[in-house]
């Protein structure tokens, strides 16, 4: 299915494994530009490296907390203007449901 999203930027936030990767895979797939964001050096640099030769995109890792003003900047310094956001990193913190 073509989106019409092929060249749009990508910022996509604990994108190293689990829901974040799955929404940098796809939209990889889609022809468009990442800058996937995770805390841990090793997997985000596997992901990109994935990423880059399974779908031939442009793909840019950075090492950072999104959580933190200081990963904000990092993230935003690697693409000031994105086109897509996906923020799955952190959330509501578990609790009981009952």
């Amino acid at each position: 299915m073509d989106l019409g999203i092929s060249g749009r930027r990508a910022l996509v936030c604990a994108a190293s494994k689990g829901l974040g990767y799955a929404c940098a895979k796809s939209l990889a797939a889609e022809g468009v530009k990442l800058v996937i964001v995770a805390r841990t050096e090793g997997p985000l640099q596997e992901a990109a490296s994935h990423l880059r030769s399974t779908h031939r995109v442009e793909v840019t890792a950075v090492a950072c907390d999104i959580t933190t003003s200081k990963g904000r900047r990092a993230a935003l310094e690697a693409c000031p203007q994105p086109d897509i956001l996906v923020n799955s990193a952190g959330g509501p913190p578990p609790g009981d449901f009952r």
